[in-house]
């Protein structure tokens, strides 16, 4: 195993945020600087921007809450709107947030997960003629503050199961005739993705395919980097040289018989409007910030990124990890696209894998907790995988104190308490013209202009330098002997 363990490192996926519309294929040298989620939109939270006061009641006690629409600016290009589906905690001022699916998120096992993507659809900011919204839910004159503030209350009554009602008498009745009215529809794709995230093979073959999953009408394709050995090309299905991509499209890094050992990355670039009930997760430290789900976007850059490596002989590894809310972990894919054994130890448990098999391997979790594990091979070779898992809604996390904003309380935050048993469905009034269903909105709607800046004040981070994003992981690579080529 001594030449294909050494590019163990190489094969973990990234991916981030560039302007529009580019697959390029960078060597080694660029390595360090690859994000590290499996695709989509990454951004910066900004706080609320338009939003009221509502009543949240929980354990014979009722807080007042700030409740409505946020906003977040897009990495090199963009802004989006979301709402929060994570009552119980706040959101923490300039947090990082990634694209995630609702399987990595606190929806992973909310079976309403559906119902609040339609109450997205067919509510404010994507339904921006507030009269027309009125009309149909029977309301009474709606303002921006009064529609965001309804929203996301009938959000919350099904993302946490709260008892919160609006102070506002329209918001109110607003919330109540989503709620009613809501129905099941699917979870939106991501906005851009490479899969699988990592390929590994032989020189003098086709490594491949990464697939392209994409709402971008065109995803273009540049030539590989100089860094790059001569030779190594990225071509379509019918192996000819691709310049530009759509959904679907199958990508595969050819290159002549005898290129050294090596590696590489796949980066898939593209302009586009991230779908509406698409789920973002904070990251790094900001890991615990209240779990957003998006309700409008802008045209935005987004990006995925997939590893490639490469070796004449012995074992080639594609290694990647992905968050798994359901089992309560992460889980951990080693292939092995080499001629020899692939022996390796995961999690202090040891494991072989034949040459041109796959295995997926689930790392236990501590929910909201910061775990790390390593995947160590022969010559001293180890990966670290390190993060928190956060998959539930009203996990715990503490404010600082005065800590505002959705999810905190005018004088004592709500955040630090898992829903309880008292925590159903909250009282629903029946408004007049409940049957009359607002026309539906656009999938991926236009962002609609919003109110005036508001920000949520930090809390504190979580410690630790090694973390699981989303889908991603970072890994920490050593090696006592000859240093393996980084991707």
């Amino acid at each position: 195993m001594r030449r294909g363990t050494g590019r163990l490192a190489a094969a973990a996926l990234s991916s981030g945020l560039v302007a529009a519309g580019v697959i390029a294929l960078a060597g080694p040298a660029v390595a360090d600087d690859v994000p590290v989620n499996h695709g989509g939109a990454t951004a910066t939270l900004g706080g609320l921007t338009t939003f009221d006061r509502v009543v949240v009641r929980e354990g014979g006690k009722a807080e007042r809450i700030s409740a409505g629409l946020f906003e977040m600016s897009v990495d090199n290009g963009g802004t989006l709107q979301s709402y929060s589906v994570d009552i119980h905690n706040t959101t923490q001022d300039q947090a990082k947030y990634q694209e995630v699916p609702w399987s990595a998120s606190a929806l992973h096992n909310n079976r309403n997960a559906g119902k609040i993507r339609w109450i997205l659809q067919h509510s404010y900011p994507q339904i921006n003629d507030l009269d027309r919204l009125a009309r149909a839910a029977g309301t009474g004159t709606l303002s921006e503050k009064s529609a965001a503030a309804g929203t996301q209350v009938a959000i919350w009554r099904y993302s946490d199961r709260a008892r919160v009602n609006a102070v506002d008498r329209q918001a109110e009745k607003l919330a109540d005739y989503l709620y009613e009215a809501a129905r099941k529809v699917r979870e939106p794709k991501a906005s851009l993705t490479l899969d699988p995230p990592a390929i590994a093979g032989k020189p003098g073959e086709r490594i491949g395919p990464v697939t392209v999953r994409t709402n971008a009408s065109s995803v273009t394709i540049a030539p590989p980097t100089t860094t790059v050995p001569s030779g190594v090309k990225i071509v379509g299905k019918n192996g000819r040289p691709i310049s530009r991509a759509t959904n679907g499209t199958k990508l595969y890094l050819d290159m002549p018989a005898g290129t050294p050992d090596g590696t590489a990355v796949l980066t898939a670039e593209a302009a586009t409007k991230v779908p509406v009930g698409r789920v973002f997760t904070g990251i790094g430290q900001h890991a615990k910030s209240q779990t957003q789900i998006l309700a409008g976007s802008s045209e935005s850059t987004v990006s995925a990124k997939a590893a490639a490596t490469w070796a004449q002989n012995g074992p080639v590894p594609a290694v990647f990890a992905r968050k798994n809310c359901a089992k309560g972990g992460v889980d951990v894919t080693v292939a092995n696209r080499g001629d020899a054994p692939l022996t390796y130890e995961l999690a202090q448990q040891p494991h072989t894998l034949a040459a041109g098999k796959t295995e997926t391997v689930a790392v236990p979790a501590a929910e909201d907790q910061a775990y790390a594990f390593a995947l160590t091979g022969p010559d001293g070779y180890e990966k670290t995988f390190g993060g928190v898992l956060h998959c539930r809604a009203g996990s715990a996390v503490t404010p600082a104190a005065g800590a505002t904003g959705t999810g905190a309380t005018d004088t004592k935050a709500a955040a630090g308490n898992r829903p309880s048993a008292q925590l159903g469905k909250a009282p629903v009034s029946t408004p007049e013209s409940a049957a009359a269903t607002p026309q539906t909105a656009a999938e991926d709607g236009d962002l609609a202009d919003t109110g005036s800046d508001s920000s949520v004040p930090l809390i504190a981070g979580i410690a630790g330098a090694l973390v699981l994003v989303g889908g991603g992981t970072v890994f920490l690579v050593r090696r006592r002997k000859a240093q393996p080529p980084q991707a």
